[in-house]
């Protein structure tokens, strides 16, 4: 098979994005040909067989230019692919879905996120398959709707061979390390996590918070002032540290290093941070219902909002023995492996296009 891929950014080095890159590698395993068009690009270095073209955010060109060089791209390109797919940009098969259509050219979508809009709406009509991660990460009924799973590569996540499993004994001469990772928004309830802190201060509990990620807009960048602000009312200016944005290459390194891995996120999708964390046998705290038939309802999972039961969670992990713990984590690492990993899932997306031919 030949592919187009149309993605919002291709850039190994870029916090949000960087996992794509991953993608279309391994699409590149698959197909013959690989031909990407994305809204801008940075770093990348792919197989022999992948070839990008950036619509020109990067060179900061206008909406009329980018627009006319995403009909050049799919014009031009037309006989090197004979399917399309699509990530999380909607509007991308809104302009090109007619042409395609005429081109015979198959269509999916790969979209995970709770928001429906008339884009969505006409995107959906266009495409031959849509694809999503679970059945919350897609509202609009569908009768062309495929869940997934997420695709985490799970050859970079995974719980290093030297690891040092003594440090999760709970060592009183050794902070114990919460981690979380994702973008400064309200939706992602940062002052449970603040409130939840406090409470493990106050019970002279030894511990380090690591918040990665940054804020995308102004109203986020008020908000993490407004989190910074609580830090400082609340005394904890020692125990949460903003680390700001991190790669996909850093990040397997971060979460080995972490005891426990907290989600607090309000979105109602699989979120794709928990399931990294998963894949590197981290023991996992999230108010996510989406993963209430992955977790079940058991001390991996917390009531949204309450700090109180959070604070006692994270307690109860950090007393847990090198053994269960170990036994925890393989556990995680296999649900990873098992419905969510990138191996498996780039070959049943082409699949599902191939039966749609």
């Amino acid at each position: 098979m030949e592919l187009l891929i149309l993605t919002q950014k291709i850039d190994s080095q870029d916090s949000i994005l960087g996992f794509f890159h991953a993608w279309v590698a391994e699409f590149s395993k698959h197909c013959e040909r690989v031909t990407v068009v994305c809204l801008q690009k940075g770093e990348y270095a792919l197989p022999e067989n992948v070839r990008v073209f950036s619509l020109g955010k990067e060179e900061k060109k206008s909406r009329f230019v980018r627009v006319f060089r995403f009909y050049k791209y799919i014009w031009r390109e037309r006989k090197n692919y004979d399917a399309v797919f699509v990530h999380m940009n909607p509007e991308y098969v809104v302009l090109g879905g007619l042409p395609w259509r005429i081109f015979g050219k198959k269509i999916s979508l790969w979209y995970t996120h709770k928001s429906v809009d008339t884009k969505l709406r006409i995107a959906e009509k266009f495409s031959h398959v849509v694809f999503t991660a679970s059945k919350e990460s897609f509202r609009l009924p569908s009768r062309k709707l495929r869940v997934m799973g997420h695709g985490i590569d799970t050859g970079k996540f995974l719980r290093s061979a030297g690891s040092d499993d003594a440090r999760h004994e709970n060592s009183p001469t050794l902070p114990l390390q919460i981690v979380t990772v994702g973008r400064i928004s309200p939706v992602k309830d940062y002052e449970t996590l603040l409130a939840a802190a406090k409470i493990l201060a106050e019970k002279d509990v030894s511990f380090r918070v690591q918040v990665f990620g940054i804020p995308e807009t102004p109203e986020q960048e008020k908000y993490l002032r407004s989190l910074k602000e609580i830090v400082e009312r609340d005394g904890l200016i020692e125990k949460i540290y903003f680390c700001g944005a991190v790669t996909q290459d850093a990040l397997p390194g971060i979460l080995r290093e972490a005891d426990i891995f907290v989600n607090m996120s309000h979105t109602g999708g699989l979120d794709k941070a928990v399931l990294e964390a998963m894949a590197c046998e981290i023991p996992v705290l999230t108010c996510n219902e989406t993963f209430v038939p992955i977790l079940g309802k058991s001390q991996l999972m917390y009531t949204k909002g309450n700090a109180i039961e959070l604070a006692d969670k994270i307690i109860a992990l950090a007393g847990m023995g090198g053994e269960e713990r170990a036994s925890l984590g393989r556990d995680l690492r296999n649900v990873v492996v098992e419905h969510h990993s990138l191996s498996k899932l780039i070959p049943a997306i082409l699949k599902h296009l191939w039966n749609n031919k």
